[in-house]
């Protein structure tokens, strides 16, 4: 675990830390040509070495440097502007994956799926159900009660900016709910309240204040039965 712990500082420092924009702005516009992605290559390697601090590891150091180029090299060559996101998340999800393989290889050890027992089948199965397909469940029961002032407001509001929102309260929901930190839920409500009190009051529209409540509390109380459920069937492994 340190050796993961190690590699991941590494990768910090060299994608973040000391990555300066205009090495990132240079990248992007010469990809393969531009002498910062070979510093950029070069560092990750010496950070690594000199973090884990043994001989032994040198090689490894190599492949992590030229495993983080590669990998560079098809972000920079596949974005776009409107994939950029995209693109970051798949590339780091890409080297987070290329420092866990280094660790197990290092190490000479092999993946268990062992690990992927009951528990991590329901877990990652209440933890999928409460994203979009909730939203979609939910979307779909108050679909009925869409308040004519809710398309006029559209355009002051980020895109899918609700979606998202709902999205991370139920995962907070159900993280306090399988930690034990019930009261974390009346004060997520509160706080949600209090900044969608001023919206509402300002709207002076009842029906879209009923709307907002109805969807808040169904949202709330998807989580908190699948957060229940999901704590009782962990405890049955138990």
């Amino acid at each position: 675990m340190i050796l993961f712990i190690k590699l991941l500082l590494a990768h910090l420092l060299g994608d973040f830390i000391w990555q300066p924009n205009s090495w990132v702005a240079d990248k992007e516009t010469k990809k393969h040509k531009s002498i910062y992605l070979y510093f950029h290559i070069l560092l990750h390697g010496i950070l690594a070495a000199i973090l884990v601090w043994e001989i032994a590891f040198i090689p490894y150091a190599i492949l992590i440097a030229i495993s983080h180029g590669i990998i560079d090299l098809i972000k920079l060559n596949f974005q776009q502007n409107k994939t950029k996101r995209t693109w970051f998340i798949a590339d780091q999800i890409a080297h987070i994956l290329v420092l866990i393989a280094i660790v197990l290889l290092y190490q000479n050890k092999t993946i268990n799926f062992i690990w992927f027992d009951n528990q991590f089948w329901i877990l990652i199965t209440g933890f999928l159900f409460i994203t979009k397909p909730t939203s979609i469940f939910i979307k779909t029961i108050i679909s009925i009660w869409s308040p004519e002032s809710q398309d006029s407001n559209q355009d002051n509001s980020l895109a899918n900016a609700g979606n998202y929102i709902g999205i991370l309260e139920r995962l907070f929901v159900f993280c306090f709910i399988l930690t034990g930190h019930f009261e974390a839920i009346g004060f997520l409500l509160a706080a949600k309240s209090i900044f969608r009190f001023g919206d509402l009051k300002e709207a002076k529209d009842r029906k879209l204040t009923e709307y907002v409540l109805i969807g808040t509390l169904i949202s709330f109380g998807v989580a908190i039965t699948v957060g229940l459920i999901v704590q009782a069937l962990l405890l049955q492994l138990l």
